[in-house]
């Protein structure tokens, strides 16, 4: 965990980012923004979800720094802020994956 001290106010701090990629459908936010910026309408139609889940997520996404977001007009766009989030969601998938394939082994045993 590098140098960081894991006060109990870190690891709160750690906590509430892990706990906003805890929801399917902000993670699912995440990777459609992991192409670019677009906007909350955008998601909406992409997503299926509807326009007020889609806001509360992204406004969730942007307090802890996940997103960023402009304004243009009327229209909101959003982009990730920071793309380091993907190591972590790629080490989380591999690992998905590795145990899968365990678990597949072990039943054609």
């Amino acid at each position: 965990m590098g140098n960081i001290t894991l006060t109990p106010e870190v690891l709160t701090l750690v906590a509430e980012r892990f706990k906003a990629l805890a929801e399917p459908a902000r993670l699912r936010l995440l990777s459609c923004l992991r192409s670019g910026e677009r906007s909350v309408n955008e998601l909406v139609e992409e997503t299926g979800f509807g326009q007020a889940n889609v806001s509360k997520h992204l406004q969730l996404l942007h307090a802890q720094g996940f997103v960023s977001r402009r304004k243009d007009g009327l229209f909101v766009y959003y982009a990730l802020a920071d793309r380091s989030v993907f190591k972590l969601c790629d080490i989380m998938c591999g690992r998905i994956e590795a145990q899968l394939e365990a678990q597949r082994r072990r039943l054609a045993s």
